[in-house]
C-alpha cells in the first residue's frame, strides 16, 4: 500500500491547502471521505478504472454519487484526478489530507484500550495530561480488552505506551528466559 500512499500525497497536500487557504477544511473532509468510501466499493472502483469510460464521464459518475458534497472546486479537483487517473486513490488521499488537518489544528486521535471500562473523570484526566505532555489537543476513544488484567494501553499516532499488566508479564517473562 506504500505505493497508494505515496500517489495520494502531492494530491492530499495540494486539496489541504487549497481548503485551508478557503478556509472550507470541514467540507473538504467530508467530500473526500464521501468519495473515499465511494471509490472502495468494488462495483465502483470497476467503472472508475474502466477504459470505456472518458475522464468526464467518471467524474460526473463520482460527482452525481456525491451530490450535495461535491462544489465546483471539488468537481475540479475530480476532474483533475480522472485526467491523470488517480481516482481510485481517494481513500488514501482523505486519509493524508485528515492526517494534516489534525497536525494544522494540532490534534491528535488516542486510543485506549483497558481491562475494565473508564470513567468520565478517567477519561478526562488521562486526556489533561496527555494534552500536557503530547501539547496537543486529544481525542480519546476507548475499548475494553479483559485479557489486558489491569492498566492501560496507549495509541497515539505512532506511539505506543503499554502501561497493561500484561504487557509487564510479558516483559518479565522475556527478562527471565533472555
Amino acid at each position: 500500500m506504500a505505493e497508494q500512499s505515496t500517489v495520494a500525497r502531492p494530491y492530499a497536500k495540494a486539496a489541504f491547502e487549497y481548503a485551508r487557504d478557503q478556509q472550507v477544511l470541514d467540507a473538504w473532509s467530508q467530500s473526500l471521505a464521501m468519495a473515499g468510501a465511494i471509490v472502495k466499493d468494488r462495483q465502483v472502483a470497476g467503472l472508475l478504472g474502466s477504459p470505456k469510460l472518458s475522464s468526464e464521464q467518471k467524474t460526473s459518475l463520482l460527482a452525481d454519487m456525491l451530490s450535495d458534497n461535491a462544489n465546483e472546486a471539488f468537481k475540479r479537483f475530480l476532474t483533475t484526478l480522472a485526467d491523470q487517473r488517480r481516482l481510485t486513490a481517494l481513500d488514501a488521499i482523505a486519509d493524508q489530507f485528515e492526517h494534516l488537518r489534525a497536525e494544522y489544528e494540532q490534534r491528535i486521535d488516542v486510543t485506549v484500550v483497558s481491562a475494565y471500562k473508564l470513567t468520565a473523570a478517567q477519561r478526562t484526566k488521562l486526556a489533561n495530561a496527555l494534552k500536557k505532555r503530547l501539547n496537543r489537543e486529544i481525542s480519546i476513544t476507548t475499548r475494553v480488552d479483559k485479557s489486558l488484567i489491569g492498566g492501560v494501553i496507549l495509541r497515539a499516532g505512532d506511539t505506543v505506551i503499554d502501561g497493561s499488566v500484561r504487557g509487564r508479564l510479558n516483559r518479565l517473562s522475556e527478562a527471565l528466559t533472555a
